[in-house]
């Protein structure tokens, strides 16, 4: 029997009232008071941050973000209109959208999972970010939030729809990203046009290391990652947690896994895992070898 851990969730929300000054924004809710919060944006997040820390620590047996005990600080209602979230080494930052084209990036846990996993990324591997390990550093983010969302809902591999951000891109049509099939996410979009990630190698986007060229693809060439991890989990089936979720956060937190590793690192780090923890020639190993198959690395 497991014994019970003494680890407890720690975490503060912080409003900023729409302004970009984390300085002045106000405490609305932490773990030691447990206020009634009235914000939205808020309540998400506190939702989102609690299934995220549950997840790593039901499963891993894993301390926060950092291993060691870190508060979660999360600020809501970031700038006016910002069309993003993101961790920013120490705390989690969420922009409300434009309420056009996006809605508040609190809408969806597995953005939450996504942007608190860059976090746990960071104090692993550290994945450079840019060309392939930052499509990995990406695609990490994209599998364990997933994953976060499936757990929180109750989903297996065949009730996932396997769509990121499907809240936050408004419309019934868009999600953010599609692990299960990339490029097919939103089509024909009235601002965004077409979803441009890969699934499979053979259409990976050489792009240059700008702002413009998204640090060489880094959430364009994810989707072939995403997509060997999908093949991966569906083939073994249940919950992906169970199995393929434990052979990658192996993975991640193996120290065999380079700032500077690529796709062929991490599928080959992905089976050495899944020997180690279900047999040489175990359907475990199948499943993960026929995901990269797919996605062609």
């Amino acid at each position: 029997l497991k014994k019970p851990s003494k680890n407890k969730m720690q975490m503060e929300v912080y409003d900023c009232h729409q302004t970009t000054n984390l300085t002045t924004a106000d405490l609305i809710w932490d773990t030691k008071d447990n206020q009634k919060v009235t914000s939205v944006a808020g309540k998400n997040v506190i939702r989102g941050g609690k299934a995220s820390w549950d997840f790593y620590h039901d499963l891993f047996d894993r301390n926060s973000i950092d291993n060691r005990g870190l508060v979660i600080k999360q600020y809501v209602h970031y700038d006016k209109g910002m069309d993003n979230a993101y961790w920013d080494g120490r705390r989690m930052v969420y922009g409300d959208g434009d309420g056009i084209v996006f809605s508040s990036f609190t809408s969806d846990i597995d953005v939450i999972g996504h942007e608190l996993t860059h976090g746990v990324t960071e104090n692993e591997s550290n994945l450079d970010y840019a060309g392939q390990p930052g499509a990995l550093n990406e695609s990490f983010s994209d599998v364990f939030g997933m994953m976060i969302k499936q757990r929180y809902y109750n989903q297996d591999v065949k009730k996932s729809n396997w769509l990121i951000g499907e809240k936050v891109l408004i419309g019934p049509k868009y999600a953010l990203r599609s692990m299960k099939a990339p490029g097919t996410a939103y089509i024909k979009h009235p601002e965004l046009g077409d979803d441009p990630q890969p699934a499979t190698m053979d259409n990976y986007q050489d792009l240059p290391d700008t702002e413009n060229g998204d640090w060489g693809g880094v959430h364009i060439n994810s989707g072939i990652p995403n997509f060997a991890f999908y093949v991966t989990a569906f083939n073994i089936g249940g919950y992906a947690w169970e199995k393929a979720g434990r052979i990658w956060y192996a993975v991640l937190t193996d120290s065999n896994l380079k700032n500077d590793a690529g796709f062929i690192d991490v599928k080959n780090l992905t089976v050495q895992h899944a020997e180690k923890l279900f047999g040489l020639n175990s359907s475990e190993v199948k499943a993960v070898t026929q995901g990269w198959l797919e996605a062609k690395v």
